[in-house]
């Protein structure tokens, strides 16, 4: 009886629950619905945290290749760069262009480099921080906790394309807005040309400050915004970034799953695909949205340039900038500064997106 009472004591009813349907992670064993966002579960400053951090990190290491592709966006080195091609015959066909501008990116690299001393490939990199490190932690910070709200609101809590592509325009649009002063203060940094030892050649901006209080003294406060209609045009890009990112972490997950399923261990070859295909995904989704959307990156910088000696603004809005480059410079000068873009970018995003997910693993948080 005492047997008998003590296996009654200590049987235990099983009733299956909803967890025993999902998938199981079987390194850290614990259940992980795919694609499900949870509610009471998330760490909204965890995003903020982590967009900062990656912002910060990439943006320092590649800074040197900003301020080259700035001045090629703007009519900065044009005429350098005219008298440069006219000593040089034509260049034919696609791929000799292509080259030519990687080879553009280089001399003035050495140019700057020469000319204004090292910190020069530096230069608008207070801004630039001041600028990323917010704009990232605001984007991140809005698009991780919009994806969040509006699957949870409108999807039954599951993740799908339009949910990212919401979250995803609803980060560009706050983004833009919040931080558009900075990146104005910025391009006109990057653009301030300083010869060393030349006479009449020095800087019209001390610094940042020195910067704001000229532009709200001569242009209002308005002129802290110059720029942010192209911004707004630039949610594109952004948006279209976020949607192939998410759409090929999906496919890698499913791919992670498979295997499981299969009742197999993760081989640390698994391990480097999907660690190395998500910082792939990263690069080749900036990559392909970059191309795509470059030219408003030119008409932005055009319209952030300082006014001309006579005071008057070369460009008077964004359709009127549009016009103007394409008729005075060609189609091919909406593409100005495209190679060291691409240098930059592509590595940028890999590192901040590969610092963003580490961050919110390291934080509990899911990506």
């Amino acid at each position: 009886m005492a047997a008998q009472g003590a296996s009654t004591k200590h049987s235990v009813h099983l009733v299956p629950s909803a967890a025993d349907h999902l998938p199981i992670s079987r390194e850290v064993g614990v259940v992980e619905p795919p694609h499900e966002i949870k509610k009471g579960e998330a760490k909204p400053w965890a995003h903020f945290v982590a967009g900062a951090t990656g912002g910060m990190t990439s943006t320092f290491l590649t800074s040197p290749l900003d301020v080259v592709k700035t001045r090629l966006q703007s009519d900065f080195y044009k005429h350098q760069l005219d008298a440069r091609k006219a000593q040089r015959p034509a260049d034919s066909g696609l791929i000799r262009q292509g080259f030519r501008h990687f080879q553009e990116t280089f001399q003035i690299l050495g140019d700057v480099g020469r000319n204004e001393g090292w910190r020069g490939l530096f230069k608008g990199l207070g801004p630039n921080l001041s600028g990323v490190v917010p704009a990232r932690a605001i984007n991140f910070y809005t698009y991780g906790n919009g994806k969040r709200i509006i699957a949870e609101k409108f999807n039954g809590g599951q993740e799908s394309p339009l949910v990212h592509l919401g979250a995803a325009a609803c980060a560009g649009f706050v983004t833009g807005t919040a931080t558009n002063p900075i990146w104005l203060v910025k391009t006109r940094l990057q653009l301030d040309k300083e010869t060393s030892g030349a006479a009449g050649k020095s800087r019209q901006y001390k610094n940042s400050f020195d910067c704001i209080r000229q532009v709200v003294g001569e242009e209002g406060i308005r002129g802290l915004y110059r720029g942010l209609s192209a911004s707004y045009l630039g949610v594109a890009e952004s948006t279209l970034q976020w949607v192939l990112y998410e759409r090929m972490k999906t496919h890698l997950a499913a791919r992670k799953q498979a295997i499981l399923d299969d009742g197999k261990e993760l081989t640390s070859w698994d391990n480097f695909v999907d660690t190395g295909g998500k910082l792939g995904a990263a690069g080749a989704a900036k990559l392909f949205a970059a191309c795509l959307t470059y030219p408003h990156e030119v008409v932005r910088t055009r319209m952030r340039q300082r006014p001309m000696n006579n005071g008057r603004l070369k460009y008077r809005g964004l359709i009127h900038c549009f016009k103007t480059v394409w008729k005075e410079e060609g189609i091919v000068s909406m593409y100005g500064g495209l190679s060291p873009h691409l240098l930059r970018v592509v590595p940028s995003a890999a590192i901040m997106f590969g610092m963003y997910e580490a961050i919110l693993r390291l934080l509990g948080e899911k990506a």
